[in-house]
C-alpha cells in the first residue's frame, strides 16, 4: 500500500483519519488516497499529481517576485573554447518557400541520403530554431521562436555526422554570437548518441542531430514549479520551426522523445537536474 496526499479546494475544516493504526488530522482540502499500485499505475499517478500541483493556485512567490537577479540569458562558454563563426542569416541563400506549402509538405522522415549539409544550411536551421534577433532592456532575448515570458531556457547541442567543414562530433550553439563551439570530437561519438537514443538506427545515418537541453532555473526564476510545463511547451515550438525550415533546404526531420535520459545527459556532460535533455531531432538530406 502507498499513501498519496492530494489537495483539492481550500477549506479551514479538518477531519480525523486513521492509517497504520495512527491518527492524522487533515483539512478537507487534503484528500487522503490509499491505493495499491503496480508498474504503470504509479507513473500515471505521478503524472496526474504533477498536473495538479503545478496549477497556479499552488504556486508561491517566484524568485522574480522576490527581486532576486535573473539568471544569465545564455550559459557562459568554457574559457578555452574557440568559437566557429557561422554565416549570418542575411548572407545565406535558400529557396523561397510558401509557408502554406511548407506546412502541407511537412512530414517525419527517417530515411536520409548520405549527403552532407553545408555549413550555410546548418546555420540557417540554427537561426530559425534559436536565433537571437535582439536583446531588449529587461533584458531578455528576442528570438525566432516564442517562449513563455521570453525566458528561452534552451541550449542547443548538435551531434554532427555529415556537415561540410565540420569534424564529426558534439558541438554547442552559442546563440548570442551565432557561433558553434566544439564540445567533444571523439571518433565514433555518433554510436554513443545512437545508443542513448534507444538504438534508433536512423540517428547514426542522419547528417546532424539537434539536441535541446533546458536550463531549468532560467524558466523557474519567473514561473516556479509551473516552469516545467512551459519548458516542454517551448520545445514543441522550437522543433516545429525545424520541421518547417528544413523544407527550404531539401532536408527531412524526425523528432525524438524516446531516449535514455541519464545516458544522454552524461554524454552531453549535464547534471540531469539543473540542465537536462528535453527533445531531439535528426536532420538529413532527402
Amino acid at each position: 500500500m502507498s499513501l498519496w496526499l492530494r489537495r483539492g479546494a481550500p477549506s479551514t475544516q479538518t477531519r480525523r483519519v486513521k492509517y497504520d493504526n495512527l491518527d492524522y488530522s487533515i483539512s478537507r482540502h487534503e484528500v487522503l488516497v490509499c491505493e495499491e499500485f503496480m508498474g504503470g499505475d504509479r507513473m500515471s499517478s505521478i503524472g496526474k499529481e504533477f498536473m495538479e500541483r503545478t496549477k497556479y493556485e499552488y504556486l508561491g512567490e517566484s524568485d522574480q517576485d522576490r527581486g532576486l537577479p535573473q539568471p544569465p540569458l545564455e550559459l557562459a562558454c568554457p574559457p578555452e573554447a574557440v568559437p566557429i563563426d557561422l554565416p549570418k542569416i542575411e548572407q545565406i541563400n535558400v529557396q523561397a518557400l510558401d509557408l502554406t506549402v511548407a506546412m502541407e509538405q511537412r512530414k517525419t522522415v527517417r530515411k536520409y541520403r548520405k549527403e552532407s549539409l553545408t555549413l550555410e544550411e546548418l546555420a540557417y536551421l540554427l537561426w530559425y530554431t534559436q536565433g537571437v534577433k535582439g536583446v531588449n532592456a529587461r533584458p531578455v532575448t528576442l528570438r525566432t521562436v516564442p517562449s513563455a515570458g521570453a525566458r528561452h531556457c534552451f541550449e542547443t547541442f548538435l551531434m554532427v555526422n555529415h556537415v561540410t567543414g565540420l569534424t564529426p562530433g558534439l558541438y554547442k550553439y552559442v546563440a548570442l554570437e551565432h557561433a558553434l563551439i566544439p564540445i567533444d570530437l571523439e571518433p565514433n561519438l555518433i554510436e554513443k548518441m545512437t545508443h542513448g537514443a534507444r538504438d534508433q538506427i536512423f540517428v547514426a545515418r542522419c547528417a546532424v542531430v539537434f539536441i535541446w537541453t533546458a536550463v531549468a532555473y532560467r524558466m523557474q526564476w519567473r514561473y516556479g514549479e509551473r516552469a516545467y510545463r512551459y519548458i516542454h511547451l517551448d520545445a514543441g515550438h522550437v522543433c516545429q520551426n525545424l520541421y518547417l525550415a528544413c523544407q527550404a533546404v531539401d532536408s527531412g526531420v524526425c523528432a525524438i522523445a524516446s531516449f535514455d535520459d541519464d545516458e544522454l545527459n552524461a554524454l552531453l556532460r549535464l547534471d540531469g537536474r539543473e540542465q537536462f535533455a528535453v527533445y531531439l531531432a535528426t536532420v538529413g538530406k532527402i
